[in-house]
């Protein structure tokens, strides 16, 4: 047999997705100085890349980047613990050479279970899921690396941009790739969801990638991010989580938090309705500067109360409902936090399938939503309805999940991620006398899957309401420009 029919016949019996690594690791190889000539003629959009994955990283966290090149991406994360992989030797040598604080290793993704390494908080693929062979082998070792609140983080490039891009590696601003998959975004959702991963967001960026002086920065914050205008954006962000295996403890302890202000006549019927939920359910109610009996009334409730949950009563230390859910949080001692408010307008006895979405792991924060099912009359007022309709509508743009309602009193997280979204309060400041944003930005700041879950709104039968429609609407637009300040248009 001659000698190239010899290698013909040796290269037959490689495995195909063994012969596509050695493909592009040998292009990667190879081409390693011109991809980085190219990577320095575009330092503008991979670091600009860097901050877009970088809003979706909590300071202090633990990372992986699989696909690191020269770790510069994983550097600008600033993790406490920060690993780095991929398969070409000389981008792992210059990676160790500039980031000495951070680990690297020079192996395949489909690999890093033979590493010994500890479960994540961020695992990041900037542009690499398209060169994979086997996307379902590869989720499946990337899961290993993942703990139930990891968040798989992946950058992926618009082929709307194809002819520019094509333009630019003839021109020399570029350098040319191998071929890669075809991975749009509705693609990504369902190979994720195929591999037991969530998709919990995407977000679009990146309208000029070239530097040009002021103009990029504008164009990039401000314009990019805007409906309709982020369909031609060339990036795309994808956030995901890990679907559990199982549903969690059914015996997690609850804790339900009811500030109540004025609703002295809500307080008997209210503890009379509430369901159980758990083995160890506590409720605490949390009294705000009321002008009538209400703190006489809620003594009276906890002193008499003679059923299956603990009761206790506090007074809140400050005004506000935010203040006083603060408060409550800070007093709890359950695994599963629930706030109901006092007005009774949510039926006590929907709350069970609020838990039941955060033990089973379907959702991370359980969001009443009050504009699903007909309303009784009065229960809100029409020009509420339209402006609640419209606030939904933009706090879905501004926060990159659906929102249908978000002034529901009703909301439902576990105690560790509220500790996290209290823990990184600063970065919004002191902003929300509601309470429901203050929890709504932070859940979205550490990408919680969100899910608005349908209630029966009823009309008040005690006391009147202690909303204020234009005041209060004042402050929801101001909401809003914190919200676009500080989580879209960065």
């Amino acid at each position: 047999m001659a000698p190239t029919d010899s290698v013909s016949s040796c290269q037959q019996n490689i495995r195909p997705e063994v012969q596509h690594r050695r493909k592009v690791r040998n292009f990667q190889v190879n081409m390693y100085p011109a991809l980085c000539r190219s990577r320095d003629k575009n330092r503008y959009f991979h670091q600009y890349l860097a901050r877009l994955v970088g809003r979706h990283v909590l300071p202090g966290s633990t990372v992986i980047d699989l696909g690191c090149g020269n770790g510069d991406m994983l550097a600008a994360l600033k993790p406490t613990l920060g690993v780095g992989i991929d398969f070409n030797p000389a981008a792992i040598a210059e990676a160790r050479a500039k980031h000495p604080d951070l680990t690297f290793h020079e192996t395949e993704i489909e690999a890093v279970a033979g590493l010994g390494l500890p479960k994540f908080d961020y695992v990041i693929l900037s542009g690499v899921l398209p060169q994979l062979y086997d996307l379902h082998s590869s989720l499946a070792a990337i899961a290993g690396l993942c703990h139930r609140d990891t968040r798989l983080i992946i950058a992926t490039f618009s082929r709307l941009w194809q002819p520019v891009i094509r333009l630019g590696e003839a021109c020399g601003l570029k350098q040319r790739i191998i071929d890669e998959s075809w991975l749009p975004s509705d693609e990504i959702g369902n190979i994720l969801a195929q591999n037991d991963f969530a998709m919990i967001r995407q977000t679009e960026g990146i309208l000029l990638p070239l530097d040009v002086p002021l103009l990029s920065d504008l164009v990039n914050r401000w314009v990019a991010p805007l409906p309709l205008l982020r369909q031609l954006d060339l990036c795309t962000i994808t956030i995901a989580r890990t679907v559990p295996a199982t549903a969690a403890d059914p015996s997690d302890s609850v804790s339900v938090i009811v500030p109540v202000r004025n609703e002295s006549g809500n307080i008997p019927m209210l503890v009379n309705r509430l369901p159980v939920m758990a083995d160890t359910q506590e409720v605490i109610f949390v009294e705000g500067n009321s002008s009538d009996d209400t703190w006489q009334a809620v003594q009276d409730a906890v002193k008499n109360y003679t059923g299956p949950f603990q009761m206790r009563a506090m007074k809140q230390p400050g005004r506000g409902k935010g203040d006083a859910v603060r408060a409550g949080f800070g007093a709890a001692g359950g695994e599963i936090l629930l706030i109901l408010d006092g007005d009774l307008s949510v039926p006590p006895e929907e709350l069970p399938r609020f838990v039941d979405l955060i033990r089973s792991g379907r959702c991370e924060f359980a969001n009443g939503s009050r504009l699903v099912y007909p309303m009784e009359d009065q229960a809100m007022r029409f020009l509420n309805m339209i402006a609640n309709k419209c606030f939904g509508w933009m706090f879905t743009f501004l926060l990159g999940q659906r929102l249908r309602d978000t002034l529901c009193g009703t909301k439902v997280l576990r105690r560790g991620n509220y500790l996290k979204i209290a823990g990184n309060r600063a970065y919004f400041g002191d902003f929300d006398p509601f309470g429901d944003f203050d929890l709504l930005f932070g859940a979205a700041r550490l990408n919680l899957k969100i899910m608005d879950v349908p209630i029966h709104y009823k009309q008040r039968t005690y006391g009147s309401t202690n909303i204020s429609r234009f005041r209060h609407g004042l402050l929801l637009i101001r909401m809003c420009a914190v919200a676009a300040r500080k989580i879209t248009f960065l």
